[in-house]
């Protein structure tokens, strides 16, 4: 008998065990489990391997993930890509490999996708096909299905790093060199407004997740994400909000501009807002203008100039004004933007530290502060042209 038929024909026995209205544990449900294998071993002939991987197998397609339990579980592996039945994807080391497995039946997809949209109330069918949405270590979901995919169900899970990622770690992996880290901590604490832009998978969240460690914590902090995955250390006074999609079930839709406005009046010292896509720009930057020094936000931009213009394109989305109220809008309001790269090599570094130093001849002034010249990220010589808030804080440097 073939691998898979044993295994589908021994998960089906198993579950026939398990009578729907009681609630089993884990530990009863892998002892039924352990028997049905061991039964199976009596009739065809199991390596002890075999029995192990088959009972790891049916557990996880009951309980878990089904087969990209074993992905989830890699601590190496970032990112996984399931391109309905026909492949999945890894990412690992910042390569890309095909898995050698794959889901025979597209129900068997469906099912962990419903799974795991269940677990945070959300829904996700032919009506409503896409969703974003979590799991509960806080790695990023994101599910299409037919008629949107047309090869779906379509399922990609970012992994969520176990342990922080901070700044030293970032150090370590050659992102950032520590002087430039130790300049981005003393702005972090002195409370300048920091943007972070950054291409697909450059590591935008993951940088601001290591900034958000040197937020002071005696302050009150909001973040505000699609999906919350921003895991903040040591803030006792912090405060987590999610948008919401219009559910089937008549739910309304709560945005992040709704959010952005509720928070406001949560009395924060700082709004962190996961990233900025649409007219909610207008919002996050109205809310640094408006005493909360020290927020920080991201979006998506191949170089701090595109991402200025991205800014500029989004505002003009929500509001009828015009451009050089715009430039003066995101020129006052941010402080500081740091440009993420991704590299041949598949790292990721920081390309650009630059301040917004003002705004003349109907342009925004950009100092550079930090620039990457092809091996390292270095000093330009300039130096930080804003300085009220380092003195508000009694800092003394050098090093801007």
């Amino acid at each position: 008998m073939e691998r898979e038929e044993l295994k589908s024909d021994l998960q089906k026995e198993v579950m026939d065990k398990l009578a729907p209205h009681i609630e089993w544990s884990d530990a009863e449900i892998e002892e039924v489990i352990d028997r049905a294998v061991l039964d199976a071993g009596r009739r065809t002939y199991l390596k002890t391997a075999e029995k192990i991987e088959l009972k790891r197998d049916i557990f996880n397609s009951i309980r878990r993930l089904d087969l990209l339990q074993e992905l989830i579980e890699d601590d190496e592996i970032t990112e996984i890509m399931v391109n309905g039945t026909e492949s999945i994807f890894y990412e690992k080391g910042g390569a890309l490999y095909r898995w050698h497995k794959k889901f025979d039946e597209e129900e068997r997809l469906l099912d962990v996708i419903q799974q795991i949209v269940g677990r945070s109330n959300r829904r996700v069918n032919q009506a409503s096909p896409i969703v974003d949405t979590h799991l509960p270590d806080g790695s990023r979901v994101n599910a299409v299905l037919k008629p949107a995919a047309v090869n779906g169900p379509i399922l990609t899970i970012r992994k969520f790093y176990k342990d922080p990622i901070t700044l030293e770690k970032l150090i370590a992996w050659g992102s950032v060199t520590e002087k430039a880290a130790d300049v981005l901590k003393l702005l972090v604490r002195a409370g300048y407004n920091i943007f972070i832009s950054g291409s697909t998978g450059s590591g935008k969240t993951t940088f601001l997740n290591a900034l958000a460690h040197y937020i002071p914590e005696d302050e009150r902090v909001i973040t505000i994400e699609d999906s919350a995955e921003l895991k903040i250390a040591g803030i006792e006074n912090l405060v987590s909000l999610e948008v919401r999609n219009a559910g089937a079930d008549g739910s309304s839709e709560i945005t992040i501009r709704d959010l952005i406005r509720t928070s406001l009046r949560m009395r924060p010292d700082r709004i962190i807002v996961g990233e900025v896509r649409g007219p909610e720009a207008i919002d996050m930057l109205q809310a640094m203008n408006t005493g909360h020094d020290g927020s920080l936000s991201t979006g998506h931009a191949n170089s701090v100039e595109d991402m200025l213009a991205r800014l500029e394109v989004m505002i003009l989305w929500g509001m009828n004004v015009p451009v050089d109220a715009v430039r003066k809008q995101i020129t006052s309001a941010i402080d500081i933007v740091i440009q993420l790269g991704r590299m041949r090599d598949k790292s990721r570094k920081v390309t650009d530290i630059v301040e917004l130093a003002g705004y003349e001849n109907g342009r925004i002034v950009l100092n550079e502060l930090y620039a990457f010249d092809g091996e390292k990220l270095r000093a330009t010589g300039n130096k930080l042209l804003s300085r009220k808030k380092l003195e508000r804080e009694a800092v003394v440097t050098d090093e801007i």
